[in-house]
């Protein structure tokens, strides 16, 4: 499963006065614990700074990389020029969090997913909102892997982000999701899909519980990727399970490598 890590995330009371004082040791003990406990990529994300935000997230990535011997990155920003920054002093190949199909943002997104050849999230939105339907986030995933490809992305660089609304909100958006993962297994089979897994629990209580359920679930959907926190263990140890289980660990070679590891709670 591609996992990215999303703790270094200005919106964390830790993480931005840490950005701003530009302390090194902190970001770059938050990149390793990742890396060592499973991340396949380092999200990272200060737009709380607004102005800030293109240097910051420059600094980020090269505090990042140089912690974790050039770990790929998430960035993680709806601004092009912050986007930039970051990318050009990026090491390996990263993935842009992230372009929609709303017209004033993939446009101004996908010249850099071209030109430094990287992943790309690409969002269940357009310029009417975020959908309420499976059809309607269907129908946005495919124009945006039909532009995408014919702009020269490969289809396995796309990670197309069902859109996760809290089931605080509505409660039938979890069975949304699951219908709108399982759609896009069915016409776009090998597509990556991904989606931030702790919006499902946003304003409820005891939210690790619901998150746990949605994972597994999500898995069994079809889901292949989650932003999430990989120090979870509990988390990790359900994504190992569910890999098992859904004939995506051959021998259970996976499984036993990481019980012996130390890496599941039980």
């Amino acid at each position: 499963m591609i996992i990215i890590g999303e703790r270094i995330n200005t919106s964390r009371k830790t993480i931005a006065p840490s950005v701003n004082e530009r302390n090194r040791q902190l970001i770059s003990d938050e990149a390793i614990h990742q890396v060592e406990s499973g991340a396949t990529f380092i999200d990272v994300n200060c737009g709380t700074l607004l102005e800030l935000e293109p240097e910051a997230l420059e600094w980020l990535v090269q505090i990042v990389q140089k912690a974790t011997g050039n770990a790929p990155c998430s960035i993680d920003s709806p601004n092009p020029k912050a986007i930039e920054r970051a990318l050009k002093v990026h090491r390996g190949k990263p993935i842009v969090n992230s372009i929609s199909a709303e017209d004033g943002r993939f446009h101004a997104i996908l010249p850099l997913v071209r030109e430094y050849q990287t992943g790309v999230i690409a969002l269940t939105l357009d310029d009417e909102g975020m959908p309420e339907t499976a059809e309607k986030r269907l129908q946005i995933a495919g124009f945006l892997i039909e532009k995408l490809t014919s702009a020269g992305v490969s289809f396995g660089d796309i990670y197309i982000d069902p859109m996760v609304r809290p089931v605080s909100t509505g409660d039938q958006y979890g069975q949304v999701v699951f219908e709108t993962l399982r759609s896009l297994n069915q016409e776009y089979p090998g597509v990556h899909t991904i989606c931030g897994l702790s919006n499902i629990s946003y304003g409820l209580p005891a939210r690790k519980i619901i998150n746990q359920a949605f994972l597994v679930m999500a898995l069994q959907a079809g889901l292949d990727g989650a932003i999430l926190d990989p120090l979870d263990k509990r988390l990790i140890s359900l994504i190992y399970a569910s890999e098992l289980l859904l004939k995506k660990d051959e021998y259970a070679t996976n499984f036993i490598h990481a019980f012996r590891e130390g890496e599941l709670e039980v």
